[in-house]
């Protein structure tokens, strides 16, 4: 069992590092998913992810606050806005903007639900 969850962590890792680069794919959810598999698999993986300067201070927020930065959340915002927008202009299938103008909403609110962490003054 052991096992599975540290290939399901790094699986996650990669998809999480794939869904920085592209605008369909989320990565909060992947390196959350990826931190619960490595803190039950490997204490040093998941030591580890909470050391990276990429994932690790997005971990820390979620993990004492359940909540992401404002930074977080904007450079989400603008992404889904900026590339989703260009995928509904690109489309020229209605089926296939219906679907994208669906995934891009359904995105956006699950974005903006999300707590925000008030930034340090």
């Amino acid at each position: 069992m052991r096992v599975l969850f540290l290939l399901l962590g790094f699986s996650c890792i990669a998809l999480g590092a794939l869904g920085a680069i592209l605008p369909i794919l989320p990565t909060t959810p992947f390196i959350l998913l990826a931190a619960g598999c490595f803190a039950r698999s490997s204490t040093r993986c998941y030591q580890w992810l909470l050391s990276n300067r990429l994932f690790g201070p997005l971990l820390i927020n979620w993990q004492t606050h359940r909540s992401v930065s404002v930074k977080i959340k904007t450079i989400a915002i603008t992404s889904i806005l900026v590339f989703g927008g260009y995928s509904l202009v690109v489309a020229t299938n209605p089926y296939l903007q219906l679907f994208c103008a669906v995934m891009l909403a359904v995105g956006m609110i699950v974005v903006l639900k999300i707590r925000t962490v008030e930034p340090k003054k």
